[in-house]
């Protein structure tokens, strides 16, 4: 069985194997206030160009994601999200259980735009009962998109500027962000992010890390007491620096993007076999998950051999099936699926 269902499917990497390994029975202070911890945040710091940036490090994205948006915002507050937005559809809810509504705006690959945000805006602004409504005061979008794409400099630029003008919050989800950074037409980079954005998190648990993602607010005390908001949500980490040194060592020698690349160009070779097969690659992106169309018996065949992941029903008789290929993907396992795929 070849697997290709996710890019969490594996441990960590070995360096941070290595790590824990030669670290396990050193004494540090707890709650990530040890000194792996704060190497990683002095490198992030500094590959950002923030030198005066809040860093904490959570467990997981949907954790990550409704701390710092319940964090962010008033209870009388929502946040604005794609349709397709990982908080929409796969967090169970977790965003409404803190209160806070989601407005869902219609995607374009897994992508808002800046004119649907002023759409929305305008709408709430010129009602007249908008006393008796949600405010909306957060957006929310990930990089890459539940689709693997990408948002582009001047798009992330333009959603600066309608935040800025409707004074909204920017919210950057980076689960996958080793993976946009990877790719070859990527042009946001994380000085870019840091910039634009009012915080963002760079994923580990997807991207060579057992778990943990990096919450990064460019602007000190952007969050007072995040930190005690941390731990009254039950997510800040006795052994913290067991995050810390996996994103200490994610960020020594250019590990993490090189991850990235990796992941990437194995991706990219799958899609460029896809061409002599049968399979249709659906909506196409430049990072680590492929979307191909297949009608359902050669799904439940090619799931013989392959495990992927179920997206969506395109059709009565066709489904959308996803592959994924991770920092931990070999070449090996590539030229099998490539081969798999083609017979």
């Amino acid at each position: 069985m070849l697997y290709f269902t996710s890019d969490y499917m594996e441990g960590a990497h070995p360096n941070i194997l290595k790590r824990l390994n030669e670290t396990n029975l050193v004494h540090s202070v707890g709650y990530g206030l040890d000194e792996y911890s704060e190497s990683a945040k002095e490198k992030i710091r500094k590959i950002c160009q923030i030198p005066d940036a809040d860093i904490f490090f959570l467990i997981g994205g949907t954790q990550t994601n409704s701390i710092v948006i319940d964090s962010m915002l008033e209870s009388y507050k929502g946040v604005i999200s794609a349709d397709t937005g990982h908080i929409n559809l796969h967090e169970a809810g977790s965003v409404e259980y803190t209160g806070h509504k989601i407005f869902l705006l219609p995607h374009d690959k897994g992508k808002i735009k800046a004119d649907q945000i002023s759409s929305e805006m305008e709408k709430y602004i010129n009602d007249s009962n908008k006393d008796h409504m949600v405010m909306p005061g957060l957006v929310y979008i990930s990089q890459p998109t539940e689709y693997g794409t990408l948002y582009s400099i001047s798009e992330l630029k333009q959603l600066r500027q309608v935040c800025n003008k409707y004074n909204l919050y920017l919210f950057a989800d980076g689960a996958r962000l080793a993976y946009a950074l990877g790719s070859s037409e990527n042009t946001v980079s994380l000085k870019d992010l840091a910039k634009l954005c009012d915080v963002f998190y760079i994923g580990g648990t997807k991207c060579g890390a057992f778990y943990g993602e990096a919450v990064v607010f460019p602007k000190h005390n952007t969050v007072p007491h995040f930190m005690t908001i941390m731990k009254q949500r039950g997510a800040l980490a006795a052994k913290g620096r067991i995050l810390g040194i996996q994103f200490d060592t994610l960020f020594s020698d250019n590990l993490y993007e090189n991850l990235g690349k990796h992941a990437v160009s194995l991706a990219d070779k799958i899609r460029a076999s896809l061409k002599s097969t049968d399979y249709t690659e659906t909506i196409k992106n430049t990072t680590n998950q492929i979307f191909i169309l297949m009608n359902k018996k050669q799904a439940a065949k090619l799931s013989k051999y392959v495990q992927m992941s179920f997206w969506e029903e395109h059709s009565v008789d066709k489904v959308v099936m996803r592959l994924v290929t991770s920092w931990a993907t070999t070449e090996e396992d590539t030229a099998e699926l490539i081969d798999v795929l083609k017979k």
